[in-house]
């Protein structure tokens, strides 16, 4: 690696969101060259107790009309009630009212590759990750008709 004089790299554990931006705004800036509009929108919902506390939710976003649903996560008391589908299906949702055609997710053998596929994602790739498990790689088409 050749970095100017007074450049240094490193290793940080908890970036600034500002910071994360500038990564995220820059590669987007590239990207658009190819891709034109990316219409970039984030995607975040949240069940919480009367406390406030977090028990279930889904963070995801809409990038090139796609949706990438990056955390779905459902707190063990709550599981078989339906949510993991409501919160999925209400970003599905969001997601096509802004013009998306598909979406796509990753989870691993050990989590709920059948739960998405009762949903209608379909396995596109897996790999071996860490051993003795896979990581699935699953789209689903948000089109109707």
């Amino acid at each position: 690696m050749n970095l100017p004089p007074g450049y240094r790299l490193t290793s940080e554990r908890h970036a600034e969101e500002s910071e994360l931006d500038v990564l995220h705004l820059g590669l987007d800036d590239y990207n658009r060259g190819f891709l034109g509009d990316t219409g970039y929108f984030p995607i975040t919902l949240f069940v919480r107790s009367k406390s406030g506390t977090v028990r279930a939710g889904l963070d995801g976003a809409i990038y090139a009309r796609w949706l990438f649903v990056r955390l779905l996560w459902v707190h063990a008391d709550l599981r078989g009630r339906g949510i993991g589908r409501e919160l999925l299906g209400r970003a599905e949702r969001q997601a096509a009212e802004r013009g998306c055609h598909s979406a796509y997710l990753e989870t691993f053998s050990f989590q709920a590759p059948e739960f998405y596929k009762k949903l209608g994602y379909v396995p596109f790739g897996s790999i071996e990750y860490p051993p003795d498990h896979r990581r699935i790689f699953l789209q689903k088409s948000l089109s109707r008709g």
